[in-house]
């Protein structure tokens, strides 16, 4: 089974997990005054909820599995002209929010909305001084970043599908 296929399982199992607790809480009590809509209504509902025990179970497996190819497989992506290689669990967390954290600290880098250098009097009987800014930081490069970071969730998003169709899943 690809990743792909599992995922797409695990999602396909959850809606049949929804089906049969709402069939447990229709059918789960009534009044005694009322028919019963299963001939053995108890054993119906325990049946249920054993299926849906299963389906638990099923879940966790695929999800396990999941976790376990996507920590042993590694992967390569192009970033900023370089080529690298994080496993799928790391690129998984790069896209969820790091490459965001990233972006957002070069992001601060900026020049404060200083002029490039003003007049101003250090002390009120000191003559003018010329005082100039200065920047603790590459502008050229901080642009550089910016865009990396901003660009690489689309980037891992795209070759992680294509990964997810190719990389069969690790069973224990």
């Amino acid at each position: 089974m690809k990743i792909i296929e599992a995922l797409k399982s695990i999602k396909d199992l959850q809606r049949k997990s929804d089906d049969i607790i709402g069939k447990i809480a229709e059918h789960c009590a009534d009044l005694d005054c009322e028919a019963s809509v299963y001939p053995d209504q108890k054993r119906q509902v325990q049946e249920w909820l054993q299926s849906h025990s299963d389906i638990v179970k099923q879940i966790l497996h695929l999800r396990t599995s999941i976790q376990r190819t996507n920590l042993a497989t590694k992967v390569s992506i192009e970033l900023g002209g370089k080529h690298v290689e994080k496993s799928i669990a790391e690129w998984i967390h790069r896209r969820k929010d790091l490459a965001k954290m990233e972006e957002l600290a070069w992001k601060k880098l900026t020049e404060k909305g200083l002029n490039n250098e003003y007049k101003t009097n250090l002390t009120p009987k000191s003559p003018d001084t010329i005082v100039k800014r200065r920047l603790y930081f590459d502008a050229s490069e901080r642009d550089q970043k910016i865009e990396l970071f901003r660009a690489e969730p689309s980037k891992i998003d795209s070759t992680l599908e294509v990964i997810n169709a190719v990389t069969d899943l690790m069973e224990k």
